[in-house]
């Protein structure tokens, strides 16, 4: 297996465990042997539990020895809740390191320069491209900025409407987009609405599985507004836990959710306008379904743009047909 191949197989596993492993990144590696064949594969276990490197090799076992570490962040240099997993690789004895992306955290980075110093062949930047738009993106944003990742997710018609004129709404997209959405939902550290939403559509904001039970793992269920909402509510319910804030100001919230990395926004339209205005959408991922619904209820309101010469200008990250429907992403540009 070619190191691409490897670093591929190591993205599958990173994104696995998206979303269980903070504060540590999603990271997957791969252990080929030393005829290139592979030997162990493993994924970042949940805080407390070893990193990925450590899983791949304890399931290599000898088999390391000679043999090549593929892996989707450079290998950590510094003794948390665990070792460095430098010293287990070269413990292991493995003759070659290849990584995606550099450690941006300068207390854990060093292990490459490391590992060079001690005889290993090291090689960086594999499918840096693959790794840093995919299971690392979140936490690599949140280790350049200081903040977290806010990703806008809706759901609209072609013509960009997210409800018909008498406001129905469900369900635009089909089963599949839906259970895309529950899946991202699953991995994210926080879900925030406006109060708007509670009011129109009396959310639970979960994640669930496709036969409907609660997944394992919930977000936080953020409110965001100045109305008083029902303690009725579904999203004061038992399945998770709800943060209300009081503010209009997407900065205010954000700085409320500095301990979180992957935020996503689902509120309607003044909600979504707010944090478009307020610079603070890193990226949008919208779930476009093949029909036509017109009248006035578009997915965004107000984004601040008085003429096309002021246009906020994004650029396409992929689209994925998911059943019926398509999805678009896109980041700025």
């Amino acid at each position: 297996m070619t190191p691409e191949a490897a670093m591929r197989l190591a993205v599958e596993h990173a994104d696995r465990v998206k979303g269980t492993t903070y504060p540590n990144p999603p990271v997957g590696a791969v252990i080929l042997d030393a005829e290139g064949e592979v030997a162990g594969v493993g994924a970042t276990e949940p805080p407390g539990g070893p990193h990925a490197e450590v899983v791949a090799l304890r399931r290599a076992g000898a088999r390391a020895a000679g043999g090549t570490a593929v892996v989707t962040l450079e290998p950590c240099n510094h003794h948390g809740r665990t070792p460095p997993c430098v010293d287990a690789l070269l413990t292991a004895g493995v003759s070659s390191v290849a990584y995606a992306v550099g450690d941006p955290n300068p207390v854990a980075a060093g292990g490459a320069g490391r590992l060079a110093a001690a005889g290993v062949d090291v090689a960086t930047g594999v499918l840096a491209d693959v790794v840093s738009g995919g299971p690392l993106r979140e936490w690599l944003h949140k280790q350049r900025t200081g903040r977290p990742h806010v990703t806008w997710k809706f759901a609209a018609s072609v013509d960009g409407r997210s409800a018909a004129a008498d406001g129905t709404s469900q369900w635009i997209t089909g089963e599949a987009a839906r259970a895309d959405v529950h899946r991202r939902r699953a991995r994210a550290d926080a879900i925030v609405v406006g109060t708007g939403t509670v009011f129109a559509d009396d959310p639970t904001l979960t994640a669930r599985r496709p036969d409907g039970s609660l997944a394992d793992r919930q977000p936080l269920r953020v409110v965001v507004g100045q109305r008083e909402i029902s303690s009725e509510a579904r999203v004061l319910n038992d399945d998770s836990r709800t943060m209300v804030i009081r503010t209009h100001d997407p900065h205010e919230v954000i700085r409320a959710l500095t301990d979180r990395t992957d935020v996503l926004v689902e509120g309607g339209p003044t909600l979504a306008g707010a944090f478009v205005r307020a610079g603070v959408v890193d990226r949008i991922l919208a779930y476009m379904a093949p029909i036509l619904l017109g009248g006035p209820i578009t997915a965004v309101d107000d984004v601040g743009v008085p003429t096309i010469a002021a246009a906020r200008r994004w650029r396409f990250d992929g689209m994925d047909a998911i059943g019926s429907d398509l999805l678009v992403s896109l980041i700025p540009a």
